[in-house]
C-alpha cells in the first residue's frame, strides 16, 4: 500500500484588476487589488478555523507578485512571519502566449478559428506565441507532489489548481479545464478527494 500524500491546502491568489476585467493574465505579473487583499485575509481566517496548528504546515507559493502578496497577507493575518515561505517556479500560471492581456471576447474576435479550436479541447490546446496547454502544465506540476513531505499550503493560480485536481483527484481533463477556482476560499485536497472551504 502506498503511503498517503500530505494534505494540500490550495489557495488561489486574490483578485487583480485583470481578473476583474476578465483579462488573461497567464505569466504577466499583475498585483492584487483591494478586493484581492481582503480575499487573502479571508483565506487566512478559513485556514485558521480549519487547521488548529497552522504554524506547523509547510508554505509554498508561485513566485509571481499576486501569489507572493496573497501568501504574505495570509501569513501576517495568521500572526506568522510574512516572508517565511518557499517559492517554487514550477507553480507559475500557464502562459497564454500572445493572448495574455486580452479578454476572451477579444481573442474570439481577433482569432475566431483558434479560439474555436481551444473551446473544442481546452486541456490540450496551447495558444499561439509560446502558450502552454493544461496537459503541458500537468507535466510541470506533477514533480511538486513528490517533493511534499508534510501538509502544505500552496498559493498559486487557477490553472495550477485545475492541474492538481486532474493529477491528485482524478478529475477528468474536460471537467478540470472548465472548473471554477474561487478566490478567498481554500481547496482542500486529501488523497483522491477535494472540497472547498
Amino acid at each position: 500500500m502506498t503511503p498517503s500524500r500530505p494534505k494540500i491546502y490550495f489557495i488561489r491568489h486574490g483578485e487583480t484588476d485583470w481578473n476583474l476585467e476578465g483579462r488573461l493574465q497567464g505569466q504577466k505579473d499583475i498585483p492584487l487589488n483591494d478586493v484581492g487583499r481582503v480575499q487573502a485575509e479571508e483565506a487566512a481566517r478559513k485556514l485558521q478555523a480549519l487547521v488548529p496548528h497552522y504554524e506547523d504546515l509547510a508554505y509554498v507559493a508561485s513566485p509571481m507578485t499576486r501569489t507572493r502578496e496573497t501568501m504574505e497577507i495570509l501569513r501576517a493575518t495568521l500572526g506568522l512571519h510574512p516572508e517565511v515561505y518557499r517559492l517554487d517556479d514550477r507553480l507559475v500560471e500557464l502562459t497564454f502566449g500572445v493572448w495574455e492581456g486580452m479578454t476572451w471576447k477579444e481573442v474570439r474576435k481577433a482569432e475566431p478559428a483558434l479560439a474555436a479550436l481551444r473551446e473544442q479541447d481546452k486541456w490540450h490546446y496551447a495558444p499561439p506565441g509560446g502558450g502552454e496547454s493544461y496537459a503541458m502544465l500537468v507535466d510541470r506540476i506533477r514533480p511538486i507532489l513528490d517533493d511534499l513531505t508534510r501538509d502544505t499550503v500552496i498559493v498559486a493560480h487557477g490553472g495550477v489548481a485545475r492541474a492538481f485536481l486532474a493529477i491528485c483527484c482524478g478529475v477528468s481533463s474536460r471537467q478540470a479545464a472548465s472548473m471554477d477556482i474561487w478566490q478567498g476560499r481554500i481547496l482542500v485536497i486529501e488523497g483522491r478527494n477535494h472540497r472547498w472551504v
